[in-house]
């Protein structure tokens, strides 16, 4: 268990937190959300100790071990999986348990033979993941994750998933992954306005409780208000009556007293929509047996894909890294030629891109506003600025040069190129890497408004459900079209490695992978059955065991209420105190009932449906 109290941190005139606290229980899987630059990295740094707070108390107990995905790549051993084996505990017996290593690495996207590299051969984003396995095997008491997932695919993001449902200990996550989050996680906090909120349950909750505590403070500010402007008049009205002098100076007394509730200032937010050029035929693109190598050695990245893009076409691009994604846009965007086949665009077709490489092109020495005008020269000024201001870079802000800008500020600059000149097709690569949960929102609710056709590449599983309604599938070494919605692919045909049971590294420590026979199919079918039954019922018994005591206390609170008011008609003072204060307790207690239901209701609608995929898996396996 940890502890924060007090905890307050300033970097000059701009306060991060103000006296905040917090504890963090045995067996937590704690979101941390708030905006961008709003201090959660900052955080985890004072828990590890990096950064000193400028007062209050981070209480860490005795031999506590707190572990933390390093970005940092410091590599000591001639392969992979000897340099996993190192996040390994050692064990007296002297067991080798270098199958764990193995399982986390496959699950992260490794193959066999990526095992025996070295670790300095692997491309970034894989030197990350080794050292995510390495933490993740050392099993501390602690995990601090800070975007885990930005270097990881879709595959690879949903073992993640799964392996964190399962972590035992305590886990602090920040991440943009808004499902991500919701789908590992027991608690939420946030980062708000430099105060802690804390709430059981998924991200939803918290946000809830923040809109509803603000909606209260300005409605009692406002009612303040009133009165104080009431009182003032009264004041200025009386002030010179000497028979009205008392009242007046008791009047201003009391005012005096009374501490001001500040107005709550706005906090800035994505607000925008793709402008949309209008299309009335019936194919903007048309891709006939596309395909493309970048070298004759190698294999090809695409080999005879068709494709169309109709006129409101939703359609996503999923699949692991490295498999040709990006590459896909690249020759839809025609800044690629196919090796053979051919791309028909339609004449009036006008497209806007935003690639993963476009950060990049980005010149860092102009302004974010000289950025605007350089896509539409046209644009007066002040047009300019509205976009930037659309783009949270209002007033001066928009004359920061790109060089100081963060990832996130960079993607909002490209996001506003894109809405200068209206386009019937989007092609958006990752677009919400850097981005924040809020961001991340406003920018789906633009796809989903936006009048053309949009092809998406993302890992989101979030923005696939929520905008998908047709998928290009990198999987397996081929790609193919899929018509219908993300959860129609995972019913009907789900992604090949988790289709298939996977021996790895047993207890021989062999190492090798294997699909499961059918007999063993069924005898783990059987088993997660029964593992179902056991979870799910225990947690509907607490469910039904809350539920009623809440009906239990609230029969009591009402024939409390009742005596109550018999109490009152006759006068008896002791009475009244007593049965109100039995009220008091029984509500207290419902509260606090409630707030257990969400959490067991939450926790096994979540079990319920990972035990529905695993069940879903297996049952494709046979």
């Amino acid at each position: 268990m940890i502890q924060i109290n007090g905890l307050s941190k300033a970097y000059g005139r701009q306060v991060i937190f103000d006296d905040i606290g917090f504890t963090v229980n045995a067996g937590e899987r704690i979101g941390l959300v708030g905006r961008n630059g709003h201090g959660k990295t900052t955080l985890f740094r004072m828990i590890l100790g990096e950064e000193k707070p400028d007062s209050g108390v981070i209480s860490i107990p005795n031999n506590y071990r707190i572990g933390h995905l390093s970005q940092h790549i410091s590599f000591t051993e001639d392969s992979a999986l000897k340099e996993g084996c190192l996040g390994l505990a050692p064990h007296e017996d002297g067991r080798d348990e270098s199958y764990r290593v193995k399982s986390v690495l496959m699950g992260l996207g490794f193959s066999a033979d990526d095992f025996l590299l070295n670790p300095l051969e692997l491309s970034g984003g894989y030197q990350i993941r080794l050292n995510l396995a390495k933490l993740l095997v050392s099993e501390p008491n602690l995990l601090l994750l800070d975007e885990p997932t930005n270097y990881l695919d879709i595959v690879s993001i949903r073992w993640l998933t799964r392996f964190l449902r399962a972590w035992k200990n305590e886990m602090i996550l920040i991440t943009h992954d808004r499902d991500f989050m919701d789908s590992v996680t027991t608690h939420t906090i946030g980062i708000h306005r430099r105060k802690i909120r804390k709430a059981a349950g998924a991200t939803q909750k918290l946000y809830e409780q923040l809109l509803m505590e603000e909606e209260v403070y300005e409605k009692s500010r406002i009612n303040e208000e009133k009165k104080r402007s009431e009182t003032e008049q009264f004041i200025n009205r009386f002030r010179a009556q000497a028979t009205r002098a008392s009242a007046v100076q008791s009047k201003i007394k009391a005012l005096n007293k009374k501490e001001r509730l500040e107005k709550i200032s706005d906090i800035k937010t994505l607000d925008f929509e793709f402008k949309s050029e209008p299309f009335t035929g019936k194919l903007l693109i048309e891709a006939k047996d596309v395909s493309f190598s970048f070298s004759a050695d190698s294999p090809p990245l695409l080999d005879k894909l068709n494709l169309f893009i109709g006129g409101n076409d939703r359609i996503a691009v999923i699949g692991k890294n490295g498999k040709g994604k990006t590459t896909l846009l690249n020759l839809l965007a025609g800044e690629l030629t196919p090796l053979s086949g051919a791309i028909t665009r339609h004449p009036k077709l006008k497209l806007a891109y935003f690639g993963q490489t476009n950060i990049q092109r980005l010149d860092p020495r102009k302004t974010v506003e000289e950025e605007i005008l350089d896509t539409l020269p046209e644009y007066s000024r002040k047009a300019a600025r509205n976009i930037c201001g659309i783009m949270m870079f209002d007033g001066d802000n928009a004359l920061k040069e790109i060089s100081v800008l963060s990832g996130g500020e960079k993607s909002r600059v490209l996001l506003g190129k894109l809405l200068v000149s209206p386009a019937n097709l989007l092609l958006l690569d990752e677009p919400t890497n850097h981005l924040d949960m809020e961001s991340i929102d406003s920018l789906v609710e633009a796809i989903n408004a936006f009048e053309g056709s949009v092809v998406i590449v993302t890992h989101s599983e979030m923005i696939l459900h929520a905008s998908a309604t047709k998928l290009i599938v990198f999987d397996e070494g081929r790609v193919s079209v899929f018509e219908g919605t993300y959860q129609d692919f995972l019913d009907r045909i789900g992604w090949k490695s988790e289709i298939s049971e996977t021996i790895s590294a047993g207890e021989n420590g062999s190492g090798q992978t294997k699909s499961a026979d059918k007999k063993d199919l069924r005898r783990l079918k059987a088993e997660l059955i029964n593992s179902r039954s056991r979870v799910l019922g225990a947690l509907q018994k607490k469910i039904s065991e809350a539920e009623e005591t809440i009906i239990q206390l609230e029969n009591l609170v009402e024939k409390d209420t009742q005596a109550l008011l018999d109490a009152s008609v006759k006068g008896d003072g002791e009475s009244i105190k007593t049965f109100s204060k039995a009220m008091h307790e029984s509500r207290a207690k419902i509260d606090a009932l409630f707030d257990e239901l969400a959490s067991l209701t939450g926790e096994m609608e979540m079990k319920a449906k990972e035990f529905e995929e695993r069940l879903k898996s297996l049952s494709a396996g046979g």
